[in-house]
């Protein structure tokens, strides 16, 4: 039994694919295809994932959270995890912190780096 599960576009039974026709042969029907293993989220293309963005996003948006007023980038919040490749010459990966707007650097280990929750900014 397939682990996938159905693309949730609204239009996908609709078109017409030979993989979306389903059923005996005297009483066929286009059906919802199962979710691609090609990473379109909970989608089996693109065409589909559109649909979706088409019909709903706006509701989404307002779900989640519009924004109401424009974000800026600061000293305090312009830090970004950064590394230099060194594998080329067998030697270790320099990890850092930079900041976007002042270019100051900042050392990091590589499992600070790769800590998805350590951060130096302060603002939003």
């Amino acid at each position: 039994m397939s682990e996938l599960k159905y693309c949730q576009g609204p239009k996908c039974h609709t078109y017409y694919t030979q993989d979306r026709l389903k059923g005996p042969k005297e009483n066929k029907t286009y059906q919802t295809r199962r979710r691609s293993y090609l990473h379109f989220g909970e989608f089996c293309d693109n065409r589909c994932y559109n649909d979706w963005f088409n019909k709903y996003g706006t509701q989404a948006v307002n779900h989640f959270g519009r924004l109401t007023e424009a974000k800026h980038l600061t000293e305090q919040n312009a830090w970004r995890k950064d590394y230099d490749y060194n594998g080329w010459n067998n030697q270790p990966d320099n990890y850092y912190f930079v900041n976007t707007i002042t270019k100051e650097q900042r050392p990091l280990t590589e499992a600070q780096y790769r800590d998805s929750n350590y951060t130096l900014n302060t603002g939003e």
